[in-house]
């Protein structure tokens, strides 16, 4: 049982890798506001682990309302220095993907929206099966 957490995980974040690199290289629209997104060399990538218990159980509604209030508290702080690209909702977690100037920013934006930030990793890379080629 051990080994299937572990392999969903791993694939889990090779997903995450692929998308948020993708994502980064042709970002050209903020999908969620349709404002263009300003792609600032020297943001960098980072996954956010919120622990949200039941989070896999929320309603289209109550996801929509979450997605509102960090849109809303974004363009307060500017697409200049901070972005959404996506995230993925797990059964108790949500795995959140941005570009930001620092950390700080995101600890900010956790803060103002009422979002808990349990961990702020930055990518450094990113590996995939074309890795192994």
């Amino acid at each position: 049982m051990k080994t299937n957490k572990t392999i969903t995980i791993l694939l889990f974040f090779t997903a995450l890798w692929s998308f948020t690199m993708n994502a980064q290289n042709n970002l050209v629209q903020n999908i969620s506001n349709n404002n263009e997104v300003i792609h600032n060399n020297n943001m960098k990538t980072y996954v956010i682990e919120r622990n949200i218990p039941e989070a896999g159980n929320f309603t289209p509604d109550k996801l929509k309302g979450i997605s509102q209030k960090s849109c809303g508290v974004l363009d307060q702080m500017g697409s200049e220095n901070i972005q959404w690209l996506h995230s993925y909702v797990t059964e108790d977690k949500i795995y959140c993907v941005y570009m930001a100037l620092n950390k700080e920013l995101l600890k900010e934006h956790a803060s103002k929206g009422g979002f808990p930030a349990n961990s702020i990793s930055e990518v450094s890379t990113m590996i995939s099966p074309e890795t192994a080629k």
